[in-house]
């Protein structure tokens, strides 16, 4: 395909976003589903008796389905400026025969709710499939990882240590939490049915001579026809906004999750513990050639930043959808709902690809670890000074003095940490240096129960969670357009 280099082109489609996500908010996918909608009521109206409607007619429309001239629709279009009675229109030239009852009792919103519906629907089950793929990658890791021990940060200050595996638990959970909320977000996706003008089925009860239950029954077939097994019990022109609110939510929290990940990797990487895979042939500066950017994550953190933003167009949507429906939601929903998708596509299409081959680096961990340790140890080292007859509270105030010291010196001198040396050297300690150092030998000893805390939830929780889901682990198109 031609790239029109004279106008704008949408980086989520030209750079970021998948092939199969593009599709579904493409002019094809949306007109062709239009199509399957009008097929759906002529074929639903056939079914329960409107002899307006004959088998003839619906064989028509369903050979017709993708024989879409866009040219003469969008001809159509501009002359009487209303696209859904411009397809109407290309459609009914296709079929001759099922002209005069296609879109027969429906409002234009028969056809775009329920074709919003449908993609939304399918385009949940692509972000699904992406995020169980996240998580397969996290717990791969995580299993790897389970007892390497790494320095723990709060306020991003060094504190107690934890374990690489566990410390990546975290962005599992949260991951779980958004499936969780995808799960329950899908049992929200209803049809819109066949509701009429402003929701009341009037037109519809016309034509089936006042027979409430054939137009009940219809509403429910049009909607099982079209691959739903509920329907909106009542809505007004148009299905429910406030689907939109919690839709958006729902994506945003991903990008949430997303970008707290990668924040932590970028942090992680300045700290040269754990980067992001780098391509062979990758460049991380125009001017620098040593550096290793950490590129996908700062890409991820900026796609988040914009997904999280969005939630507040569809609540402010929503919230102006005056009496039975306006026409304000039509613009900016052509956009949000699209953008919503495919930023989220893009942002897990770089979670998968950067879980996939993540590089953590032992010895600079360990060289973080024995920075810092020494102060983590204080604690261990005033209880065997009690143990040894000291006094709890004098051995907290040597411990204390020299604490404080020996960080002044790493900041203001740029020294390693001579804690232990220091401890040490007074005689009110009642330890040597090489006793004090055989305090701090393994590691793992200070990250509590962090190997089996990480054992225990992918045993119990995660891999689980992949059991029920295993179709959809792996062949998941990661690669990177750039």
């Amino acid at each position: 395909m031609m790239t029109n280099r004279t106008v704008y082109q949408e980086p989520l489609v030209s750079r970021y976003t998948s092939s199969a996500m593009q599709e579904l908010f493409s002019e094809q996918f949306k007109f062709r589903t239009w199509r399957k909608c009008w097929t759906a009521l002529a074929e639903a109206q056939h079914e329960l008796g409107l002899k307006l409607v004959t088998r003839e007619m619906v064989e028509e429309l369903r050979a017709n389905i993708d024989d879409i001239d866009f040219e003469t629709a969008a001809a159509k279009e501009k002359e009487i400026r209303h696209d859904v009675m411009a397809h109407v229109y290309t459609y009914g030239l296709k079929c001759p025969t099922a002209e005069a009852i296609i879109h027969l009792g429906a409002t234009s919103q028969f056809v775009v709710c329920n074709t919003d519906l449908i993609i939304q629907k399918k385009g949940l089950a692509l972000v699904k499939k992406a995020l169980v793929n996240v998580i397969a990658n996290l717990a791969n890791f995580c299993r790897t990882h389970a007892d390497r021990a790494t320095l723990g940060f709060t306020h991003y200050q060094p504190a107690q240590p934890t374990t690489v595996g566990k410390r990546n638990t975290l962005y599992i959970q949260d991951l779980i939490m958004d499936l969780e909320y995808i799960e329950h977000l899908e049992h929200q996706v209803r049809a819109r049915g066949a509701k009429g003008t402003v929701g009341t089925q009037a037109t519809f009860l016309e034509l089936f001579d006042g027979d409430h239950d054939r137009v009940r029954e219809l509403d429910r077939l049009v909607a099982k026809k079209l691959g739903f097994d509920t329907v909106f019990d009542v809505t007004g022109q148009t299905y429910p906004r406030k689907l939109d609110v919690r839709t958006a939510e729902t994506l945003a929290g991903i990008g949430a999750t997303a970008h707290k990940f990668a924040v932590d990797l970028r942090l992680l990487s300045n700290l040269k513990v754990q980067e992001e895979p780098f391509a062979g042939k990758q460049v991380g500066s125009s001017a620098m050639a040593y550096k290793r950017n950490p590129m996908r994550s700062e890409r991820m953190t900026g796609l988040a930043r914009k997904l999280m933003g969005l939630p507040a167009n569809f609540y402010a949507t929503a919230a102006n959808q005056w009496f039975e429906r306006t026409l304000d939601d039509s613009a900016i929903r052509r956009m949000d709902i699209a953008q919503a998708f495919l930023l989220t596509d893009a942002i897990l299409r770089l979670f998968v690809n950067i879980t996939s081959d993540m590089v953590v680096y032992p010895m600079q961990i360990e060289r973080h670890l024995r920075q810092e340790l020494p102060f983590m140890a204080t604690e261990k080292i005033l209880m065997a000074c009690v143990e040894k007859g000291e006094s709890r509270q004098e051995m907290h105030e040597v411990i204390r003095d020299h604490s404080v010291a020996a960080g002044l010196a790493v900041k203001q001198e740029g020294v390693d940490n001579d804690l232990l040396e220091r401890l040490a050297a007074d005689d009110r300690i009642p330890f040597d240096r090489k006793e004090l150092q055989g305090m701090l030998r393994n590691y793992t000893e200070f990250t509590g129960r962090a190997p089996e805390q990480t054992r225990e939830y992918l045993d119990e929780v995660v891999i689980p969670l992949l059991s029920r889901y295993s179709d959809l682990v792996g062949n998941v198109d990661a690669s990177l357009k750039v």
